[in-house]
């Protein structure tokens, strides 16, 4: 498949050419960490939409609607949707109170050095999950595409690590930046090619479309059925199926408002306005592919089948088998090149922010107590960071093999989002009451709820064949929790963690800087302005 191939290399020649451009503009902490706050807002909202879109978004998300139906259309739905959280709560404050990560907004009012080290430390465990799955995305495409030329999943998984420290190390923010503008451009083309092409075998009759939808046969348990896929319930039945979806949107609703990756965005533009004008283009952008993506993972399921799905590949697959059904080789090409695209600057966007937080919050602020640090010795502890991380996730992707439906592998990440980052800073921002101790207690209680029970759950562990990621259980073993999205109980369990906290403890210092957070969250003055040339 060297067509494939060649399709990549000209896209990973292009970013190469980005990062020496974004490395020769990324001198001082600014313009490394934030890209000099000077992102417009249409570039700030692709930049976001691209960080979202992720492998997870585009190959898992398509796989899933082809096994699942109507269930799987609540991942790209929940997406979208939660935004809107973003847009009322977050994105004005977070870039009013920031400087560089989340853990500068808990720092604001409350005692930095054990605060900001559980922000980086759940940050990194947020990356480290979101990292995984698109390495696992990035090998199981060359399982498909390139193995007849001895390239193999481990080594495409070493391949694209190492291609994301280049981008992280050298260009910094910038780089990441526009790696991921144009990674969404060429992602919602894909889907729109993709898009007219399917509708086009029905002669642009979405009744005709839908009706096939309607009467999808595979088989379950050796028998062969026929079912509806635009039918709730196919996935998330009684008895745990109801609590199971309850979880899934409480995941989504609060979990992307409390992603470092994506929040740390909203540092890079020059002030608040732009930051909630930047939010409504990631919205409008991300709410055209969740279309798309529905579209084609009904496709999927009509035009390949929901077993040929499982045996050709699994579910990662499912966008590409597809592209092929539709244009044969040449068509495959451009969508795995697409899809190699979007690891690429996922893992780019998860790796400096990963990496920042440990540099600004772990090392300057936590080990070295808040005091000033070069600013070239700041970089250099982000870059390494970025290398241990990233060394760390590519271990766990080759162990782990290509079969896990990778946006499963996402949610855990965002299941740690909700249940740590995003009660914390929520309370920070918007209750006059809370204080260090609640901080403390609302990232620990959620970090290790959520972890603990995403390792109890069916997504990790069982006793049959095949898992709800799609490959087989790590843990063979009647699943301790029965619900698959955990979140549920983590997400409570953050929120009561951290009112408890503060409830049993005085901070009066936290409570007298209140009026002035809410000054500067709401007209920004006092906040990080855009470096000069």
């Amino acid at each position: 498949m060297s067509i494939s191939l060649d399709v990549f290399l000209v896209f990973v020649a292009a970013t190469m050419g980005i990062t020496y451009w974004a490395a020769r503009r990324s001198s001082g902490a600014s313009a490394y960490f934030a890209a000099g706050r000077k992102i417009s807002a249409w570039q700030n909202g692709f930049a976001v939409a691209g960080d979202f879109m992720s492998a997870a978004s585009f190959l898992g998300l398509i796989g899933l609607i082809a096994l699942q139906g109507f269930d799987g259309m609540l991942y790209s739905v929940g997406g979208f949707v939660a935004f809107v959280t973003i847009l009322l709560l977050m994105a004005e404050p977070l870039r009013n109170l920031g400087k560089y990560t989340i853990g500068d907004v808990l720092a604001y009012r409350l005692s930095p050095r054990l605060v900001r080290a559980l922000a980086a430390l759940s940050t990194l465990t947020i990356a480290t999950f979101y990292m995984i799955a698109q390495m696992v995305g990035a090998g199981a495409l060359v399982n498909l595409l390139l193995a007849d030329s001895g390239i193999t999943y481990n080594m495409a998984v070493v391949g694209v690590g190492a291609l994301m420290m280049i981008y992280v190390v050298f260009g910094g923010m910038l780089a990441t930046t526009w790696v991921q503008i144009i990674k969404a451009m060429l992602l919602s083309a894909c889907g729109g090619v993709l898009t007219v092409l399917v509708l086009g075998r029905f002669h642009f009759h979405l009744i005709d479309f839908f009706a096939a939808a309607s009467q999808i046969a595979y088989h379950q348990k050796e028998q062969l059925v026929v079912r509806d896929f635009l039918q709730p319930g196919l996935h998330y039945h009684p008895p745990h199926g109801p609590i199971d979806l309850l979880s899934l949107c409480l995941m989504f609703a609060l979990g992307t408002a409390g992603l470092p990756h994506v929040l740390v965005k909203f540092y890079t533009v020059p002030d608040a306005k732009t930051a909630r004008q930047s939010v409504v283009w990631a919205m409008l952008i991300i709410g055209s592919f969740c279309v798309l993506t529905t579209v084609l993972g009904l496709a999927a399921a009509i035009m390949i089948g929901p077993d040929s799905i499982l045996a050709r590949g699994g579910t990662n697959m499912a966008a590409p088998r597809l592209a092929q059904a539709l244009g044969g080789d040449l068509l495959l090409a451009f969508v795995s090149a697409v899809a190699f695209a979007t690891i690429l600057a996922v893992v780019a966007g998860l790796m400096i922010s990963a990496s920042t937080s440990f540099a600004h919050d772990f090392w300057t602020n936590a080990i070295h107590h808040g005091k000033e640090r070069t600013a070239d010795e700041t970089v250099l502890v982000a870059r390494i960071a970025a290398l241990a991380i990233g060394a760390v996730s590519m271990l766990i992707a080759t162990r782990l093999g290509p079969a896990s439906n990778v946006i499963i592998l996402a949610t855990f990440g965002m299941v740690v989002a909700a249940s740590a980052n995003f009660p914390v800073l929520a309370l920070s921002i918007y209750w006059r009451r809370f204080n260090t101790a609640g901080a403390v207690a609302g990232l620990t209680v959620g970090l290790l709820a959520s972890l603990g029970l995403i390792l109890a759950s069916p997504n990790f562990m069982g006793i049959d064949a095949a898992s709800a990621t799609g490959g087989r259980h790590l843990i063979q073993a009647q699943p301790w929790f029965p619900y698959e999205n955990v979140g549920i109980v983590s997400v409570p369990l953050g929120f009561l963690a951290a009112v408890v906290g503060t409830l049993l403890s005085k901070e009066p210092a936290a409570e007298a800087k209140f009026d002035a957070l809410i000054v500067r969250a709401n007209t920004g003055f006092g906040a990080e302005r855009p470096s000069a040339d």
